[in-house]
């Protein structure tokens, strides 16, 4: 299969096949993947990619209610949990996130809502040729990391939440000589 150039690495190939581009409505997965994309701020997607059972297990299968309700002991705890990544920064957000989340789950009946309405519901469908023109941010990742911010969110500037809208499926920035481009093209 001829990947996309960012997934040569092993270890993200049954990512990249199965998840990365896939349009996702599922609270759960989009929260999980929020707060995986915080996490790599500043780190590669492979140091996350590897630790991301750990995170599941850490973060209690990345459930927003539990997290939201972590004190300072749990905190501690995960700060020195050698399966994530232990930035006190981003351990703290975890659970000004979770909170953020929830509130928007209420105001919006579900996240997924509330994500999607900035895409009109369907997927943003890129044709890129070659890695060089995948941007890092745009227009649309600017305003949902603008939004989210004003909500609460932390470590969701415009290139994370460009890289999560692509993760999620709202983005599909598969190169078109990548298999994955056609096959993420037909789902919404």
């Amino acid at each position: 299969m001829k990947r996309c150039p960012w997934a040569e690495a092993e270890l993200h190939h049954h990512y990249h096949d199965t998840e990365w581009g896939v349009p996702s409505h599922d609270d759960r997965h989009l929260f999980e993947l929020i707060l995986l994309e915080g996490a790599q701020a500043g780190l590669s997607w492979a140091a996350i990619l590897h630790r991301r059972e750990g995170y599941r297990e850490a973060l209690d299968g990345f459930d927003a209610a539990t997290i939201a309700r972590y004190d300072e002991r749990k905190l501690a705890r995960l700060l020195a949990d050698p399966r994530i990544i232990r930035n006190r920064l981003k351990v703290q957000s975890t659970v000004i996130n979770a909170r953020a989340f929830l509130a928007i789950q209420a105001e919006f009946g579900s996240f997924d809502r509330y994500l999607w309405a900035f895409v009109d519901g369907r997927p943003v469908l890129n044709h890129r040729q070659t890695s060089a023109e995948v941007p890092t941010r745009t227009p649309l990742s600017d305003t949902l990391s603008r939004d989210l911010k004003t909500r609460g969110f932390k470590f969701v500037g415009t290139t994370i939440c460009y890289a999560y809208l692509q993760a999620t499926g709202l983005v599909n920035d598969h190169l078109v000589s990548c298999p994955r481009h056609a096959a993420c093209a037909h789902l919404t």
